[in-house]
């Protein structure tokens, strides 16, 4: 193996190893990371890799390439079906107005009409790698703003054929420099060759991979998968289209077969790591000698398409009434240029539909808006949307204002709260609800409960709820961050609350049980106890003495937190302790388990007590 090119992967492997970790400390996400990572170690600056940006573009195409195969992947025909209304007005809508405005900006500036129409069409494009791993990081993909982002990038992704395959007709008008096709076979050859790929897929790809299943050995399904890939990349560059559109097909014929789950779980290992490769190669390959030439065109650039692409996109979110707050986050997540942008650059450069400076200065635009987004997803998270969302309210809806203060109050009401919340008001307990997500306020008061937005964790919001008068502070919210500011507000200010939390695991609950708060319940445990009961049952234990048994391992285990607690943060005593809780826990309910089999426990036992009746 080439030396080199373990140099180059070492570099990689450490610059993505330093830089991503601070990014997300940071909480600019891990993409921000990776660009910041090819910068360092790019020809620019440190020169670890690349030759002025040569070398390295490989590694990037190879990048793109794999990334839209997984793209491909994953956009499932069905979901794609269920979201076909988003889709078509969402997608179409900011797709057409975004390339429109674009177009005319762009041919405002001194832009000739055939690279203005190719870059107006790249720019309309977002990243669909940045706004899902943001989405997923930080857990918005339920919200009004996640889902019509992903309609969004659906209909873009699904868009990128039907454009690389029009661009060779763009070629046929960027001069007299282009090479003519041969005749009528050369215009026909793309399309037939899309045409015969569908058929392909449709007849071929199924049985293929049913032979392959029949040899039984899971690696062949990755081999298969990248044949499939390589192939169907080759054959679409045989015919003048692009390799990555090829990839990105193939990925969709792949997401229709019956094999697709077992492709998934195959290739999802690679895949965080194949777009680390692709972000790094992209912040490599930034030309700094050709931004510090065109600065200024650049900058006017870079604004110009992150200024139209948000106001498209807040305008298309009025217009489908969201929220100020998620309308926002919309246009946020998708104003930066995506990675599609890459490939239909490329593609143009080759073809000689634009120039190579052209090329180079659009590729440019591109990765700054990458890197920008971030920046700007983190200034929303962290200023703007605590400032906004369900307060613009209209003002004739009482509940937009806390009016009514109950004994309980109830932080946070999502699955595990409004279950907490139903229960109470079924037994005729009223609670006064307080949630931040707007999305959920607004559906739980359409189906009929009296839930306000806020910060649960503002002092002032608290005194608004009636904390000043209430017994009790029922926390049932998500964040673990949450949870411990709510309780130390709660605990400074209204001692006399008693506290009841819900914990989302063992070292969640100990972080509390340090400041304090005994009354901690964790999610999982009575769930998953009772499962194991349910399971005892099935395997023939009487469920009387199986559900006794359940309490009896919660309160055993409840109790063994607070001697846990002690040395929960000093690694080797906390699983020492462990180990020894463990230990004894097992022996009492063994020995316990011993007592019941030596008396006649027949409670719950109903066949026991109807053979008795009729004897």
């Amino acid at each position: 193996m080439n030396q080199q090119f373990l140099q180059q992967a070492l570099v990689f492997l450490v610059a993505a190893l330093v830089c991503v970790p601070f990014a997300k400390r940071l909480g600019l996400g891990s993409v921000l990371g990776y660009l910041l990572a090819g910068v360092i170690i790019g020809p620019f600056v440190l020169g670890f890799v690349g030759h002025e940006g040569e070398d390295i573009m490989h590694a990037s195409e190879f990048g793109v390439v794999m990334m839209l195969f997984l793209i491909g992947l994953e956009l499932e025909p069905r979901a794609f079906w269920n979201m076909r209304g988003a889709i078509l007005g969402l997608g179409v809508t900011q797709l057409l107005f975004t390339s429109v405005v674009l177009l005319g900006g762009l041919l405002a500036l001194g832009v000739t009409l055939v690279p203005a129409i190719v870059a107006a069409t790249a720019f309309a494009m977002s990243s669909t790698a940045i706004a899902m791993q943001t989405l997923k990081e930080k857990d918005l993909t339920g919200t009004q703003a996640g889902r019509s982002s992903f309609a969004v990038l659906l209909l873009q992704d699904v868009a990128i054929i039907p454009i690389l395959a029009l661009l060779p007709l763009l070629a046929l008008q960027s001069g007299p420099t282009q090479e003519a096709p041969a005749g009528i076979w050369g215009f026909l050859l793309p399309p037939l060759a899309l045409i015969g790929l569908v058929l392909v897929g449709r007849y071929l790809i199924n049985p293929f991979l049913r032979l392959i299943a029949r040899l039984h050995t899971r690696e062949l399904f990755t081999v298969s998968a990248l044949f499939i890939v390589v192939g169907v990349a080759f054959l679409m560059q045989s015919v003048g289209l692009s390799a990555a559109l090829g990839a990105f097909l193939a990925g969709v014929l792949l997401a229709n077969s019956e094999f697709r789950h077992e492709l998934e779980s195959d290739v999802e290992p690679f895949k965080g790591l194949l777009l680390g490769v692709f972000f790094t190669a992209v912040g490599s390959t930034i030309n700094f000698h050709l931004l510090a030439q065109e600065a200024a065109w650049v900058a006017l650039l870079v604004v110009l398409v992150m200024t139209v692409k948000a106001v498209v996109l807040w305008l298309i979110g009025k217009r489908y009434r969201m929220h100020i707050d998620q309308n926002v986050l919309f246009a946020v997540l998708l104003c930066q240029v995506g990675e599609f942008a890459f490939v239909l650059l490329s593609t143009a450069a080759q073809s000689d539909i634009i120039d190579k400076h052209s090329a180079e200065v659009f590729t440019a635009v591109s990765t700054i808006t990458m890197a920008v987004s971030p920046l700007l997803i983190f200034a929303n998270e962290r200023w703007l949307a605590p400032r906004i969302g369900v307060r613009e309210l209209p003002d004739e809806r009482p509940s937009d204002h806390i009016e009514d203060k109950h004994q309980v109050i109830i932080a946070g009401f999502g699955h595990f709260g409004s279950t907490l919340g139903r229960f109470l008001r079924a037994n005729g307990v009223e609670a006064t609800i307080l949630d931040n997500d707007s999305d959920r306020v607004e559906l739980l008061r359409k189906m009929g409960f009296k839930v306000y937005y806020g910060d649960c964790t503002r002092l002032d919001l608290l005194k608004s709820a009636g904390a000043d008068s209430a017994r009790l502070l029922v926390s049932t919210i998500d964040s673990e961050d949450q949870t411990l500011e709510l309780v130390e507000v709660a605990q400074k200010h209204f001692p006399h609350l008693q506290l009841m939390v819900r914990t989302r695991n063992r070292f969640h609950a100990y972080a509390l049980m340090e400041k304090g708060l005994m009354k901690t319940y964790r999610e999982s445990l009575h769930g998953s106890v009772f499962m194991g009961a349910d399971v005892l049952t099935q395997l023939g234990f009487r469920r009387y003495t199986v559900h006794r048994k359940a309490q009896e391992f919660i309160k055993y285990d409840e109790s063994a937190m607070y001697k846990l607690v002690k040395n929960w943060n000093n690694g080797e005593e906390y699983i020492q302790s462990v180990r020894q809780e463990i230990a004894i826990q097992e022996q009492l309910l063994r020995e316990d388990l011993r007592f019941a089999s030596e008396i006649d426990d027949n409670a719950w036992d109903g066949d026991l007590l109807r053979q008795g009746s009729r004897e």
